[in-house]
């Protein structure tokens, strides 16, 4: 199956009560704030519409650990991250599930941002 990014991809179903879809995409995906790559990887998994970068794609040096953490009925407890770039920093906009719940263990120690807060993803 073909998708926005000409590549293709994989379908999960996950066994909880909500319908949540996980794709798997095979085409490059960059995050980027104020010019900056964050993070690009051609292995990208996508949960309710959040692309997850892999922990290799990820360009640490411009992460900083946050305290803030989450709780997902079925996805398990978050982690998050702020981005500083160049003196810029956006709080909390990054999160991981370092171990994530059966259902969610696709997006084990990756990596997904908020957008709409400064960074972009495409």
């Amino acid at each position: 199956m073909g998708d926005a990014l000409g590549s293709s991809s994989s379908w999960f179903e996950c066994g909880h009560a909500c319908v949540t879809i996980i794709r798997v995409l095979t085409g490059v995906m960059q995050a980027i704030f104020n010019g900056t790559v964050l993070a690009e990887s051609d292995d990208i998994v996508i949960v309710d519409g959040n692309p997850y970068f892999p922990r290799e794609a990820m360009r640490t040096d411009f992460f900083r650990a946050s305290t803030h953490t989450t709780v997902c009925g079925w996805k398990g407890e978050a982690r998050y991250w702020d981005v500083v770039v160049d003196g810029q920093e956006i709080s909390n906009v990054v999160w991981s599930y370092d171990a994530p719940k059966p259902d969610a263990e696709k997006i084990r120690e990756r990596f997904a941002f908020y957008r709409g807060r400064g960074v972009v993803v495409h």
